[in-house]
């Protein structure tokens, strides 16, 4: 592994020692936010956890920084946990990168693959993969400002703790960097992208197996992620590949590590409503048990997040967790109307007792 492959090559070595994939969980925007996280920590732990995706920029701004700094709120059952960041600007991703480090992250990713027009007009997410020189510089401030991060963070540890002779050493190392993209912009360019990412020495690298022009819209052709992990094996580098795009559940996760080679797994969308997707053998939830959840869920969003996010954004999450049984329909039209935690939970208590 690479020197800066820091928590990943534990990662790694759990994994083969199990004779499975790596399986960890995307970043999603709205979506995999604290609230979910710390869910999805209780019920079916990932390998790794990655946070929704945070503008390096806002984060050097005094203005945009105090909000932006509740997307990265995260609790300790969610360790290793990566920061996501994107940025077209090495200054600003240096500085972000180096406030990531001291927040106490086990690693940072950088998108280069976010289709959204409002990232790429920043030059940032999958605008990256037509200026591959920019984003090398990108990832190499990165890697400084996690540096830099890591070796403050040291000093302040000692400061506080007055290292004597019997005190554990400070880690002092810079935390891993990770980047996820996809496999070009209007086509396949893995041939000619990929090598240069990975001249990085970045520690993972997760390839969603679409174009930016495809979005979402065709289905995922895993055929690239085994070509992306031809590719790095022929340059002797040892960058994680981890294919990302379609993955259902363990066991299809599992059967497309073996089809393409890759290191490992990216569930997206896969864990709307389901918690417990990173169970390897999945429990029989009942209905009650979903419902219980989905209430817990709430109540945590509003905990953690509530006054500084849209309740509304819950709402998404109850059509995954209601479906597929009768009645379900109908108490999912109700719960489209809730405003608070206090009345998802009494919706659903009056629903249970019917």
């Amino acid at each position: 592994m690479n020197i800066n492959s820091g928590f990943w090559k534990k990662i790694k070595e759990q994994a083969v020692a199990e004779q499975r994939p790596i399986m960890v969980l995307a970043p999603m925007a709205n979506v995999t936010d604290a609230a979910f996280r710390r869910i999805i920590a209780k019920y079916g732990k990932p390998d790794v956890t990655w946070t929704e995706f945070v503008s390096a920029d806002g984060l050097c701004s005094p203005a945009g920084k105090p909000a932006l700094l509740r997307d990265l709120v995260y609790g300790e059952t969610e360790r290793p946990i990566i920061a996501q960041l994107f940025s077209s600007h090495p200054d600003k991703m240096r500085e972000a990168a180096a406030l990531v480090a001291e927040l106490g992250f086990d690693g940072i990713d950088i998108n280069m693959g976010c289709p959204d027009k409002s990232i790429e007009k920043q030059g940032a997410g999958a605008a990256h993969i037509k200026d591959p020189a920019r984003a090398k510089e990108v990832i190499a401030a990165a890697m400084e400002g996690a540096r830099a991060g890591m070796l403050k963070n040291a000093e302040n540890k000692k400061n506080a703790k007055k290292l004597d002779a019997n005190t554990q050493p400070v880690n002092t190392q810079p935390i891993p960097i990770s980047v996820k993209t996809r496999i070009g912009y209007s086509k396949n360019e893995l041939e000619t992208w990929l090598p240069e990412l990975l001249s990085t020495g970045i520690a993972a690298l997760t390839i969603h197996c679409r174009t930016r022009k495809e979005m979402s819209k065709v289905p995922a052709r895993w055929e690239h992620v085994k070509r992306a992990v031809e590719i790095r094996d022929s340059l002797k580098v040892s960058t994680l590949i981890l294919g990302n795009g379609d993955a259902l559940d363990w066991a299809d996760g599992e059967a497309k590590a073996h089809a393409t080679g890759a290191d490992g797994i990216m569930f997206g969308r896969a864990i709307f409503g389901n918690p417990w997707l990173f169970n390897k053998v999945r429990p029989d939830i009942s209905i009650l048990e979903r419902l219980r959840v989905m209430v817990e869920h709430t109540e945590a969003f509003e905990e953690l997040l509530g006054g500084f996010k849209n309740f509304a954004i819950m709402k998404k999450h109850y059509k995954a967790y209601v479906h597929g049984w009768d009645g379900a329909k109908e108490l999912r039209m109700r719960l489209m109307a809730a405003e608070t935690a206090k009345d998802v939970k009494t919706i659903v208590s009056e629903y249970v007792a019917k």
